[in-house]
């Protein structure tokens, strides 16, 4: 899709529900008015909504992801890696994949080393950009399959505590793994999840909502 249209009561409604589309901040956008709208006599007659129409900045785009590129390529090379990167532009985010023989030594202990990698080139893409894309750095698929490790060791500890009816908490992990253990949780209506401690050592306590006699239900 080259461009949308979107109506609202006034213009300003009309780009958030733009930007909604788009999942994108209005920065990013070539932004079009086709009609200003007309509250009309008395809100009841000759009434007409605000209308625009709007389409991705893709010199931007492209820049960016050409940025984001070169500058993870840059970084293997200084490394003495052998690999090939991959860019795609999704919307709020710019996903580089990195592959070759050696990639897989790039994940370090629990990602810590691709972490290391997305936070270089992430500041380096969005130091002089006002719409800011987030970067995300992958191999071998490590962001998924930690992912999906994170959710079954959540369900797993979830289940202990129901069983033995004490708090249990998990290794410190950074914010965006707490994330998933919090997530993959939430729903549960006899457990809650609580970020306890500073910096590294931040972990994640499991542990039974106040009311809930878990051990009766053995």
């Amino acid at each position: 899709m080259d461009y949308i249209e979107t109506e609202g009561k006034t213009i300003e409604e009309a780009i958030e529900k733009t930007c909604r589309q788009f999942n994108l901040p209005q920065e990013r956008l070539n932004i079009d008015v086709i009609c200003e709208g007309n509250s009309g006599l008395f809100g009841l007659i000759g009434v007409k909504k605000a209308k625009v129409r709007a389409s991705l900045k893709m010199e931007e785009v492209e820049d960016k992801l050409e940025l984001a590129k070169t500058t993870l390529q840059e970084i293997l090379v200084r490394l003495k890696v052998t690999a090939t990167v991959e860019a795609r532009d999704v919307g709020d985010k710019i996903l580089l994949n990195i592959n070759g023989d050696g990639s897989g030594l790039l994940i370090g202990r629990r990602g810590r080393t691709l972490d290391a990698l997305q936070h270089i080139v992430d500041k380096i893409v969005n130091r002089s950009s006002e719409a800011r894309q987030r970067i995300v750095v992958d191999t071998e698929d490590y962001r998924e399959r930690r992912r999906e490790s994170l959710r079954n060791l959540a369900l797993k500890l979830g289940e202990k505590v129901k069983k033995i009816g004490k708090p249990v908490s998990i290794t410190p992990l950074n914010a965006h793994d707490r994330r998933i253990i919090h997530m993959t949780l939430q729903n549960d209506d006899r457990l809650r999840t609580r970020s306890k401690g500073e910096g590294t050592f931040r972990k994640v306590v499991i542990s039974a909502k106040k009311g809930n006699d878990l051990n009766a239900c053995q």
